[in-house]
């Protein structure tokens, strides 16, 4: 079993809030401002930034600013980070299930 990446624990981090993550189940369904993240999240301007900072900090959402106005910033949801939480998940089910079939084995063996 390999050591769990730096990445999924700012992954697992960044997912740990449930504001961030109404925010990233949003950006699935397609890019979106910030002001419309705020407004669907239900959080004031000022503590979205805080955590859509924390999103592009963990790499989950990329920033785009508008080539017409500077100041309107559009949210991507990157596949990178999520695809190596799953990745590690399932080396941890592969683990677990492996431990569970050797404990059955032993368990019927005595």
């Amino acid at each position: 079993m390999t050591a769990r990446p730096a990445n999924v624990d700012r992954t697992l981090a960044a997912l740990a809030d449930p504001h961030r993550r109404r925010s990233i189940d949003l950006l699935r369904e397609r890019p979106r401002r910030a002001g419309e993240l705020a407004s669907a999240v239900g959080l004031a301007p000022p503590a979205m930034s805080r955590h859509l900072r924390i999103l592009r900090q963990s790499g989950l959402v990329d920033e785009i600013r508008s080539d017409f106005d500077a100041r309107v910033r559009i949210f991507t949801l990157r596949p990178e980070p999520i695809a190596e939480l799953k990745h590690w998940l399932e080396e941890m089910e592969q683990m677990w299930a492996e431990q569970l079939s050797a404990f059955k084995a032993h368990v019927d063996g005595a």
